[in-house]
């Protein structure tokens, strides 16, 4: 690790410092077990776990995956052990492991994303909640929380409310909005310390043959290389108005010149989410060459490139 000792990594988010800005992405890692037998979790910024609801989730029906040009759908469903098998499990392993840890989150109801902001109390090893509020909203038709100003607000000041301020919160915004300043402004106003940007873009495929969709679920996630143009832009825009609120940019980054991308838009740290199907030790990829494209470019530190596109 000596090589990252004379350049400044560290980033931060709310009142924690992480020693590199390169994080997993929820739901591409679990809870880090699969990953951990390729490399220390130690070696990461932190592990975002998948979303974790308040009962346990089977998911959407099979098939729940499709593959797209420079791409892939999920239809996943946010499935899930429930917050008190995860509370019992995976967060002791996660700590055995030396693993910073931000605990994604998600729920139905505003009440939802405040019992399960209560559970997680004076847990030693979280460093922070990312509240996934890419989630439809069951007391409004469906309408998802991202997609809604006033919903989005709801969400973040109860879950504010419930958890201490030592712990970052990071709102995840979704990109199928007109306007995903407007949302941003809303979360930050409500108490979040932090953004992820983005979520996975809605999107479908339809099997020509079968004359019917490829996904059981009808629609998908769409995530890979083929939405970080919309990544890029987004942590932009989100930037320029909010330049003093870090970001934590996401969307398909498989190299560490996707990262510097979203580093020079805007972005405190990078997820790694997609890229690990292909190659479990990505995120470890991606950390070496960010900092070989930091340092070639003549950066002392992350904090000095952050944002630099802006003109």
């Amino acid at each position: 690790m000596s090589e990252f000792q004379a350049f400044d990594f560290r980033t931060k988010f709310g009142s924690r410092y992480f020693p590199s800005p390169i994080f997993t992405a929820s739901g591409c890692a679990g809870s880090g077990k699969e990953l951990s037998q390729f490399f220390d979790l130690d070696e990461l910024g932190a592990v975002v776990t998948k979303s974790i609801s308040v009962k346990p989730r089977s998911g959407r029906p099979t098939p729940r995956m499709a593959e797209t040009p420079s791409g892939m759908l999920n239809s996943i469903g946010l499935q899930g052990p429930g917050i008190d098998q995860f509370l019992e499990i995976d967060i002791p392993w996660l700590q055995s492991n030396g693993a910073r840890v931000i605990v994604s989150i998600s729920g139905e109801t505003v009440e939802e994303y405040a019992s399960l902001a209560r559970k997680l109390r004076g847990i030693n090893s979280l460093h922070g909640i990312e509240v996934n509020i890419s989630c439809p909203n069951v007391e409004n038709r469906g309408l998802v929380f991202a997609c809604d100003p006033v919903a989005s607000r709801a969400v973040i000041e109860a879950v504010r409310r419930n958890i201490s301020g030592d712990y970052p919160i990071i709102a995840k915004l979704s990109p199928d909005v007109t306007d995903i300043v407007s949302i941003a402004n809303e979360v930050v106003a409500a108490g979040a310390d932090g953004l992820a940007l983005i979520n996975t873009v809605l999107g479908m495929v339809i099997d020509v043959d079968a004359k019917r969709p490829k996904l059981a679920g009808i629609t998908g996630g769409l995530s890979g290389p083929a939405i970080r143009p919309i990544a890029v832009r987004a942590i932009y825009q989100v930037h320029k108005a909010l330049p003093q609120i870090p970001i934590l940019g996401m969307g398909g980054v498989t190299n560490g010149r996707d990262a510097l991308e979203m580093i020079f838009a805007g972005a405190s740290g990078v997820s790694v989410g997609t890229a690990t199907f292909g190659n479990p030790s990505a995120v470890i990829k991606v950390k070496r060459e960010l900092l070989e494209g930091l340092r070639s470019r003549g950066f002392n530190s992350l904090s000095e490139a952050i944002g630099v596109a802006h003109v």
